[in-house]
């Protein structure tokens, strides 16, 4: 007989919190006693069930600079004073997006890590499933980021939101009096501080590379409006890039990088960017703005005496007036599957600590993962602003984009970053128009949707 699993009772909408009464139930379904013993997510007490459990947890994570500052390390302590027994360490990797990867394929990384770009059918494989969508979505936000077949298999560290970093005192020292709400405004706030002051308008971050990226995450909903546009409907558009001719859509949302660069709004050497040193130059009035997720806010804010100055605005796009803003859990934490008995609970009893003792969304000024979190000062310059989620991919769909990335090699939210680094070389260069290289991109595409037999229409 097949072994029936958790994932098995998961798929049939039912938790696995099987009682002792079902023991004999149990033994001829082939779940043994240990698997039964082991408590679904949301009826985990904290801080009263299990005090006394004795366990080693290893959690591995992108955020470096908070294992730099301590914070980890009080996390940890915070922890042990409810959990003294469960021994918990701490590993902040550099390159996360490329070593996480290497390390889950080769088994070497803990019980807990933040899940890196894996397809979603492969969930299964490498991490333990937390319960349905439905079910954690009671308790959290954003449970469908890393779900596969209705099930979640990632808990969210906490949530961001798509808009752009800026510093206040630049843009006032420019006279731009109010945040730019268009492709059009936002191009005029640039030249503004090129002209009055000494700011670079718009640091590219070209050199990190992985910030270019970070483009990518405004398809869709912040270009626009539209939630299920990037899930459902991105993956059977046959022009994506397409010119919709109202300062909408990705073909907008790529052009103001162009626009920037082709008029000297940017840095005077794009390919001496540096990374670690954008932070302290956007705290010190070196930088007006710089296109990346809520998850950098803080980092810009800590990064000198002049955090008060730091500030986050939505995209500066509009459909039919109004401006849309993008919330998704970030890197969420994944536990592995090969975890079992008492070091399994454990597990669970930190992830779940991390969501709603540690404070770390507030840390972050992030959208909290808590159902029950409240939305951080920052986001008061949203007032006005439709915050939506993406929709989920349409059944029987739910791979399709990994697909097409894949195919296309243009790798949209998925590391594709030399893609964007060409937007920012040619504008520079004038080596290739900002339409030729949409059309390059929609040929691309398109090619990538016939190869996969995938139905395609114009939005």
């Amino acid at each position: 007989m097949k072994k029936i699993t958790r994932r098995d009772f998961l798929q049939g909408s039912a938790a696995l919190t099987l009682s002792a009464a079902f023991s004999g139930v149990i033994g001829s379904l082939g779940v043994s006693a240990e698997e039964s013993a082991i408590p679904a997510y949301a009826d985990i007490v904290l801080g009263e069930d299990y005090t006394d459990l004795t366990a080693s947890v290893r959690f591995i994570h992108n955020m470096t600079n908070r294992e730099e500052d301590g914070t980890m390390a009080s996390f940890v302590e915070a922890f042990n004073e409810m959990y003294p027994n469960i021994t918990l360490t701490t590993d902040g990797i550099t390159d996360f997006a490329e070593d996480a990867l290497l390390r889950l394929s080769a088994g070497d990384w803990g019980e807990v890590m933040f899940i890196p770009a894996v397809d979603k059918d492969e969930y299964a494989n490498y991490f333990y499933p937390f319960g349905t969508v439905d079910e954690m979505s009671e308790l959290i936000n954003f449970a469908n980021t890393c779900a596969y077949d209705g099930i979640c298999y990632g808990v969210p560290c906490y949530g961001s939101t798509q808009g752009m970093v800026y510093n206040k005192a630049v843009f006032e020292a420019a006279g731009v009096t109010e945040l730019p709400k268009t492709p059009d405004e936002f191009i005029a706030a640039l030249q503004a501080i090129k002209d009055n002051t000494d700011a670079i308008p718009l640091y590219t971050n070209y050199a990190a590379g992985w910030t270019m990226g970070a483009w990518d995450a405004y398809i869709g909903i912040v270009s626009d409006g539209d939630a299920a546009y990037y899930n459902q409907k991105f993956v059977h558009d046959a022009e994506p890039f397409s010119d919709h001719g109202d300062g909408t859509g990705a073909y907008a949302l790529y052009k103001i990088l162009y626009d920037a660069v082709a008029n000297g709004l940017i840095e005077e050497d794009y390919s001496t960017t540096d990374w670690e040193s954008c932070k302290g130059m956007i705290n010190n009035g070196e930088i007006g703005c710089m296109v990346l997720g809520s998850w950098a806010y803080v980092q810009m804010v800590e990064a000198g005496e002049n955090g008060d100055d730091i500030g986050y605005m939505p995209f500066p796009i509009s459909v039919d007036g109004q401006q849309y803003v993008a919330a998704a859990g970030n890197y969420s934490y994944g536990i592995s599957s090969e975890c079992t008995g008492d070091t399994l609970i454990a597990s669970l009893i930190f992830v779940k600590w991390m969501t709603e003792q540690s404070g770390w969304c507030d840390i972050e000024n992030e959208y909290p993962t808590d159902a029950n979190g409240e939305l951080p000062a920052m986001y008061s310059a949203f007032d006005g602003c439709t915050i939506l989620s993406n929709e989920d991919a349409l059944a029987g769909e739910e791979t399709l984009l990994d697909d097409m990335n894949s195919e296309s090699e243009l790798s949209f939210n998925a590391g594709g970053n030399t893609k964007i680094q060409r937007i920012v070389e040619s504008a520079f260069t004038g080596a290739e128009t900002f339409d030729e290289i949409m059309a390059d991109w929609t040929a691309t595409w398109n090619e990538a949707q016939e190869y996969l037999g995938i139905e395609t229409t114009t939005y």
